[in-house]
Formats: structure tokens, sequence, C-alpha cells
């Protein structure tokens, strides 16, 4: 008796002096291992005649299990300890402002949110994105969009000329994105249905205008397009892209050599306090051009204007972002300040879509 209360003694504080689990776990090989003390004494039940075991069983088995109590309790006590530390030292102070990675802290320019927004709107209608060089010919820029030689209209343009080449000829920096809806002509049969978003160039700066910016044009041409089939088309684009949902339009007559009918649009809103809000109030603002394909266009790309015929739209893409998203000044979104895109840009993964929200 008095050897199985010095073992569970010497045992029991072994199981308490353990520091870590690895030496809780070799105090329990050397008590309850295959060749451990108490195990041992356990294998002796075996040899002993049937009083002896039923008088020393219980007091082996009762060693075993306080044994067994006093490891799984200290087991607990040492992993409850290894966490508490671990917590104090990973510990983190949430009061302190998160810092935001690489992800979230780069923003989207403007102008790239407002062709993801345009591209987004006018795909869900089936148009396509067409695209061309920013440097044309005078052909391409202009005497192909039914602008002669010589013809007043050539001054509505601040043109960017270059020195003339070998032949003579004086490329231009594009004045607008049309000369993609010639060369789109030019190359794909009828049904068109495309925008051409891109850089333009003018010689023209102050506030509201920069020497380049970035305009947007659509092109439908087919056997049965008419003006109520552009009309509808604006409509739904100035409510999707304004994210409004009704808006009201005025077409006034004007004047573009590329068009016949032309007319210069219009839309419903409201002044207050410095914003402009669209779909509501009494005011109305110009946002962009539209008419009729003029026939002399379609003739210039090989079209026979009484088989075909189409509308064509443009407007700024810089003047409707600063429209939608409240930017006072056109010249900052060409400064590359820091500051500014991260007040006006967008975060790189929330991308515009009809169904989550153009604008999210």
């Amino acid at each position: 008796m008095s050897d199985l209360s010095h073992l569970e003694t010497s045992l029991i504080e072994a199981v308490n002096a353990a520091a870590s689990e690895a030496a809780l776990e070799a105090v329990r090989v050397t008590a309850l291992g295959k060749k451990g003390s108490v195990s041992e004494l356990l294998k002796t039940l075996g040899s002993m005649t049937p009083d002896e075991r039923k008088e020393r069983g219980p007091l082996i088995n009762g060693l075993r299990d306080r044994v067994a109590a006093a490891l799984a309790d200290r087991k607990a006590t040492l992993q409850e300890e290894a966490l508490s530390a671990r917590l104090a030292q990973e510990r983190a102070d949430v009061t302190l402002p998160v810092q935001e990675g690489p992800q979230t802290r780069g923003r989207i320019h403007p102008i790239s949110q407002v062709i993801d927004e345009l591209t987004a709107i006018f795909a869900d209608m089936g148009f396509a994105i067409a695209e061309g060089p920013d440097v044309e010919t005078d052909f391409y820029n202009f005497t192909a969009l039914n602008f002669p030689e010589g013809h007043p209209a050539r001054e509505m343009h601040d043109t960017f000329f270059f020195s003339p080449d070998a032949k003579g000829e004086r490329k231009v920096l594009r004045t607008h994105t049309s000369p993609v809806q010639v060369r789109t002509m030019q190359g794909q049969k009828p049904p068109i249905r495309v925008i051409c978003p891109g850089r333009t160039y003018r010689c023209d700066s102050d506030q509201t205008h920069t020497p380049m910016f970035h305009q947007v044009e659509g092109l439908v041409i087919d056997r049965s397009a008419h003006f109520g089939h552009l009309k509808w088309i604006l409509e739904e684009f100035c409510k999707a892209f304004f994210e409004v949902p009704n808006v009201k339009m005025r077409f006034r007559p004007s004047f573009f050599p590329f068009t016949e009918p032309s007319a210069e649009v219009d839309i419903q809103c409201a002044r207050k306090g410095g914003d402009i809000r669209f779909g509501e109030g009494e005011d109305w603002l110009e946002i962009l051009g539209c008419g009729m394909v003029h026939p002399n266009v379609l003739r210039n790309v090989g079209l026979d204007p009484d088989e075909y015929q189409g509308f064509a739209w443009g407007m700024g893409i810089d003047r409707i972002a600063m429209l939608k998203y409240g930017m006072p000044d056109l010249r900052p979104f060409f400064e590359a300040d820091a500051r500014w895109l991260s007040h006006y840009g967008f975060r790189p993964l929330d991308l515009p879509s009809l169904a989550g929200g153009l604008s999210v």
C-alpha cells in the first residue's frame, strides 16, 4: 500500500511539474505507457491469486485512473496557457485604422470608369466597340465626313496638323472619333451597330476644354433605321447612365456636316445648390449631338443611300463624367494628382454592370 501511495505521489508531482505538453507526454509514457510503472503493476494482476487480485486490483486501477485524470487536467491547463500566450502575442489593436492593401488602395480613373459604364450600357443594347488610330489622314477626318476642301465647316475644329509628308499630305490628330465610323463602314457590311470611344484632340484649353479629351460616338446603319430608333436609344442610355427612372429630352435643330437632319439634345435637369440633378426640375442641359447619317457620307464609304440609311450621335466622355460625378473642372483629369484620383477615383474591383449598378 505504501509503495502505491509513494508511486502515486511521485507521479502526481511529476505531472504538476510538467511545463509543456511535450514534458507531460513524457510523464504519461513513464506512468501509463506500454512499459510504464503503472502499466507494469497492472500486468502483475494476472499472476495473483483471486484473493490477492480482489485486494490489489482496485488499488492499482484506482491509481491508474487518478494518474490519468491528473494528466488530463494538466494537459487542459497547459493548452489554455499556450492559447492565452499566443493570443497575447498576436493581439491586434482594433482601434487602429485598417491599412488598405494594394487591391483596395488603388483607384480607377473616372474616364476609365465612365468608358466601362458606357460599354456596359450599349453592349446590353447589342452594340460592339470599334477603335481607330489617333493620327488620321485628311480624308478620314474631314473629306469622307462631308467636309469638302476649303469648306468653312472645317473651321469648326481647331485642328493639330502635322508637317507635310513626302507626298505633301498633312496628317492630323483626329478632332473627333467619327473617322472610326468611316473605317467601320468601309470594312463591315450593314447592319452596323457600334460605339467608338477614344481620345480626340483640339487646340483649346480652359475650365471645360483641354487639348486632349475623350469622346464616344455611336453609329447604326441598316435598311430601316430611323430617327425614332435614335431617340429611344438616347433615352435609354441617359436613364441608365444617370441612374434615374425617367428623363425628358429635347431635340433642337442644329448643323453637322456629316448628318442631315442634325440635332442637339438637351435633357431635363434641376440645378440646386450647385448640384445638377437629372430626371427632375424644369431646366435643360445640352449633352450631345446627333442626326441621320448624311447621304454623302454613305457614298464616300461605298454604300448606296437609296438602300441603306442610319443615324449617329456623339458626346464628350469627360463632360458626362463631370456632370454625373460633380467634378467642377476638367483640367485635373489630366494632372496626375494622386489626391484628386483618391477622391474621385473608383475601387478597382467594383466593376460597373447594369445588374449590380454602374457606380457602386
